[in-house]
């Protein structure tokens, strides 16, 4: 049998195959955060096609913690019911699902979130928002990581099998990790292991809120890609090493963030469908800075492998799950057959073709048919739900 559809276990918790929907924004929810029909049936979908394990969108944990104007939340019990509807249609259908717990921090706008947003330091401005974040209090800290344990709470109660914290693409907690990121001198930064503290105490506190056996993830950056250097794949190796001594049951790598946004979805540059919603004062600059992009970030199948190969003999036992322009049936039998990965996640694949898993399953295809054209994430900007927009997006209302 092929490794692809061979079980594994992730803690106590039997996936069975090695497919990953890696979390995408959908931009389904209601602007207060809660599940829709359309969330539910999207997710339903994954779990006919056979996804192994399914990972939902970001969640914010807080009501400052919201990125996105359409994004899931998991910030009060209010969450729970819609929640729970999820799950069951995914459990309906065979499947597995992890909720993604996520704080946007620096990430989101005062427009968003009716204040300027929080990051570990008020330094440097945001490219894509432009400003700058101000400094967390201690007291903001600690009540952020309380929040996390909380969402991890509603989680288990809405019926999640998992939950994954989302320390990667340049939000919150990879914000914290970052040297690039975090400029802070006190117990919160200024070493590795003052920038690691912030994970390093939100894991067990998710552990205290969760009943026993509910497998805690990790999604981390392997690379910033930031101006002044953030996390290096170096780096990662070592924060994946203290997060194995923590126990944590599976380790997703990735990479990127605002201020390189197409090293996280490598491919076409869509320049007129990434500047589309944009204010019309914007367009004319939005057009050249993105212009500039066009032909430097071509997808190249793979291209976190080589830090798998790096953090894989760091964490042992601990599951590795790979994301990246990963496209070719052969290629993930190899990627699995060298133990340089033990899971294959997707994300634009799953967005153009739900069912592709139990076509791979069935011998109908041997590749996936989405191209990396990036019009999926150029609908973020003008806040469509997050679909295959291949023929472009519809025009601007």
């Amino acid at each position: 049998m092929s490794l692809l559809f061979s079980p594994i276990m992730i803690r106590d918790m039997e996936i069975k195959n090695r497919f990953v929907n890696s979390a995408t924004y959908e931009g389904m929810a209601l602007e207060t955060g809660e599940v829709t029909d359309r969330l539910i049936k999207r997710y339903r979908t994954l779990a006919k096609g056979e996804v192994g394990l399914i990972i939902t969108g970001l969640m914010f944990v807080q009501p400052l913690g919201r990125g996105v104007k359409y994004q899931m939340g998991i910030q009060s019990d209010d969450m729970i019911p819609g929640l729970k509807r999820l799950t069951e249609a995914v459990h309906d259908e065979g499947g597995k699902i992890a909720f993604q717990l996520a704080h946007a921090g620096r990430q989101s706008s005062k427009e968003l979130i009716g204040e300027t947003p929080m990051g570990p330091s008020s330094k440097v401005r945001d490219p894509v928002y432009f400003f700058k974040p101000r400094a967390m209090t201690e007291g903001e800290i600690e009540k952020t990581i309380e929040a996390f344990g909380k969402a991890a709470s509603r989680a288990a109660e809405a019926g999640a099998d998992a939950v994954q914290l989302h320390a990667a693409h340049g939000y919150l907690i990879n914000q914290f990790l970052s040297p690039f990121f975090n400029r802070r001198k006190d117990t919160w930064g200024g070493s590795d292991e003052n920038r690691f503290r912030f994970l390093r105490e939100i894991i067990p506190k998710i552990r205290d809120s969760v009943p026993e056996g509910i497998p805690i993830l990790v999604k981390l950056n392997v690379n910033d890609f930031t101006p002044r250097e953030g996390i290096t794949p170096p780096l990662a190796a070592k924060y994946a090493g203290w997060l194995a001594e923590l126990k944590i049951d599976a380790l997703e790598i990735s990479c990127g963030t605002l201020f390189s946004y197409m090293n996280m979805c490598r491919g076409d540059v869509p320049v007129n469908e990434l500047v589309q919603g944009l204010p019309a004062w914007k367009k004319p600059m939005g057009r050249m800075v993105v212009g500039r992009l066009v032909g430097k970030y071509d997808l190249e199948e793979g291209y976190n492998l080589e830090s798998a190969k790096l953090i894989k003999p760091v964490i042992g036992d601990i599951p590795l799950i790979l994301v990246g322009g990963l496209r070719r049936r052969a290629h993930m039998e190899e990627i699995l057959q060298k133990n340089y990965a033990d899971f294959i996640s997707m994300s634009r694949p799953f967005i153009r073709e739900p069912l592709i898993v139990k076509k791979f399953r069935e011998g109908k295809a041997d590749t996936v048919s989405c191209v990396s054209c990036n019009k999926c994430f150029a609908g973020i900007n003008s806040n469509l739900p997050t679909l295959c927009y291949y023929n472009g997006l519809p025009a601007a209302k």
